[in-house]
C-alpha cells in the first residue's frame, strides 16, 4: 500500500471564501435546535435526506451550525454538574449590538453566564460567556471595537529579561512576544 502526501504549499494558502458551518454533537437534537433557535435566533434550514443519522441544520448571520445526535455522549463526560464557564475554554463568538441587553435577555431565561472586559490602548470589549444544553460555550461580544491589526504592522520593541519586565506596544504584549519569536527564528535559519 502507497500513501502519497501532498504538501501545500507555505506560500500560498487554500482558496477560502468563509466559515460555512461548525458541527457540533449533541445529546438531542430538538433540545440543542430549540437553544439555537430561541436563544441565539438560528433558522431550521433543509438537510440532505441521504442522512442516515438524526441531526439538523441551522443557519443565521452568514454560517450554519450543523447539530449531530450522539445520545452516548454522557458516557464520554464524566461530569456530573455543570461545568465551570471558562473564557479560556475552546468556543464559538458571536457579535452583538448591544452587550447589556444580551445580559438582560439571559437572566431572563435563568441562564447562568460569566463576563469578561479586554482592554487594549483604552479601547474595551464586553464579553458574555455561557453554554448551550450540551456545554459547549457561547461568546456573545462587541469585538468589533478592537481594530485587525496584521503582526506585520505592529512595531517589534525587543525585550530584555522575563515576560512581567516587557514594554506594552501599541499591538499588545502578545504580538510584541509572537515578532520577538518570529525574529529570532528567522536569525536562527539565516546562521
Amino acid at each position: 500500500m502507497t500513501i502519497e502526501i501532498e504538501e501545500a504549499s507555505s506560500h500560498e494558502a487554500l482558496p477560502l471564501l468563509s466559515l460555512n458551518h461548525v458541527s457540533l454533537l449533541c445529546r438531542s437534537v430538538w433540545a440543542s435546535a430549540r437553544f439555537y433557535e430561541h436563544v441565539l435566533g438560528f433558522v431550521h434550514i433543509k438537510r440532505p435526506s441521504s442522512f442516515n443519522f438524526n441531526g439538523a441544520w441551522l443557519y443565521n448571520y452568514g454560517i450554519g451550525i450543523h447539530l449531530i445526535e450522539n445520545p452516548s455522549i454522557d458516557e464520554f463526560d464524566t461530569i456530573v454538574e455543570p461545568r465551570p464557564i471558562n473564557p479560556k475554554d475552546n468556543h464559538m463568538s458571536f457579535q452583538c449590538t448591544d452587550v447589556g441587553l444580551v445580559k438582560r435577555k439571559l437572566q431572563e431565561m435563568g441562564m447562568r453566564y460569566v463576563t469578561a472586559v479586554v482592554e487594549e490602548d483604552g479601547i474595551k470589549v464586553d464579553q458574555v460567556f455561557f453554554h448551550d444544553p450540551d456545554g459547549y460555550m457561547v461568546e456573545i461580544c462587541n469585538c468589533d471595537n478592537i481594530p485587525i491589526l496584521p503582526l506585520s504592522s505592529c512595531p517589534f520593541k525587543p525585550r530584555t529579561g522575563s515576560f512581567k519586565k516587557a514594554t506594552p506596544s501599541n499591538c499588545g504584549f502578545m504580538e510584541n512576544v509572537m515578532m520577538e519569536s518570529l525574529s529570532m527564528d528567522m536569525m536562527n535559519i539565516s546562521f
